[in-house]
């Protein structure tokens, strides 16, 4: 482990880890491109080992840099409207209850209910929890969906790490069954479909906690040589559906609440790592003056710039790359 060299007049005896300083406090030295990495264990990952990740697009963005940089990140699935952004047709995930949702659908037969909405114009057959993925018919819904299921299970037990985005703590959830669905959208919703069945509300930090260990279990059991890595999604809240908080504070309330959660989640399970992407674009970049925020109609999202930056930390941190 390196020496204790950084300081603070505020404790003039202790020495520190250059990563436990603010960069370029006191005498300390300033920012550097590479964000500080500590010198702990963490699991190793090369170009061998079989990637998959699971939730919001920021996923998509690890994913599509990992390939390029020829990593084994498998994408099944591709040819359907929600598989570009995850392993396998699983859609965007906003919340740790749909990703929960996923493992019980996958390796417990536990599938939500209602299972489809029927749009009441089209007729369009929609899955309620991966809003993009429409059918004609429930014949071929269900086809569909027994397939993505075997997709599914192959790509959550072949993965010797799994990556899982928190995203944020606002969910839709159906006052008669508990299931979540991460927004209220797609033709149902926008042909006047019934919703009153669900109710909007925060979740906290507890119930996000128990969802994370329902992951771990679900997972760990039926792929005991998996690892997780958790990763806070640096891309904001683009609205709330709170009437009592701004969207600026709802977004960091959800990014506050998901990182307790992580860090006390990690530290119950030494096999559980996380890794810090939002940290990365939302407190080193603007250390160093850099800008992180794309521009233009979806100026929530982190731009490429610090996409590219993040993923190549990533290979730093856990292929001992750069």
């Amino acid at each position: 482990m390196k020496e204790k060299s950084g300081r603070s007049d505020v404790h003039p005896v202790h020495r520190f880890h250059p990563w436990q300083v603010w960069p370029g406090s006191y005498e300390n030295p300033p920012v550097e491109p590479l964000y500080p990495l500590p010198d702990l264990p963490r699991p190793r990952i090369d170009r061998a080992t079989p990637i998959a990740g699971i939730g919001s697009c920021f996923i998509r963005e690890m994913m599509v840099r990992l390939q390029k940089a020829g990593y084994s990140f498998p994408a099944e699935e591709i040819h359907k409207p929600g598989g570009k952004h995850a392993s396998a047709a699983w859609e965007r995930l906003y919340n740790l209850f749909s990703v929960r949702q996923v493992l019980e659908y996958t390796f417990l037969g536990r599938t939500q209910t209602p299972r489809w909405w029927v749009s009441n114009q089209s007729g369009r057959i929609q899955d309620p929890y991966r809003r993009i993925m429409l059918y004609d018919t429930l014949e071929e819904a269900e086809a569909d969906f027994a397939d993505h299921c075997i997709t599914a299970r192959r790509v959550l037990m072949t993965a010797r790490v799994l990556l899982v985005s928190l995203d944020y703590v606002e969910i839709w959830e159906d006052r008669e069954t508990g299931a979540v669905i991460c927004l209220p959208s797609g033709p149902y919703f926008i042909e006047g479909g019934d919703l009153r069945r669900y109710r909007f509300r925060v979740s906290r930090l507890a119930e996000n906690l128990e969802a994370l260990e329902d992951i771990y279990q679900i997972f760990k059991r039926f792929n005991p040589d998996g690892r997780l890595i958790l990763l806070l999604s640096p891309i904001q809240q683009w609205v709330t559906f709170r009437d009592d908080m701004d969207v600026l504070s709802a977004s960091f309330n959800s990014k506050a609440t998901l990182r307790a959660a992580a860090d006390e989640f990690v530290s119950r399970h030494p096999d559980v790592s996380y890794f810090p992407a939002y940290e990365m674009a939302m407190l080193h970049r603007p250390i160093q003056g850099l800008r992180f925020f794309a521009e233009g109609r979806e100026n929530y999202h982190v731009d490429h710039a610090t996409c590219d930056a993040i993923v190549k930390e990533f290979i730093r941190w856990y292929d001992g790359e750069g």
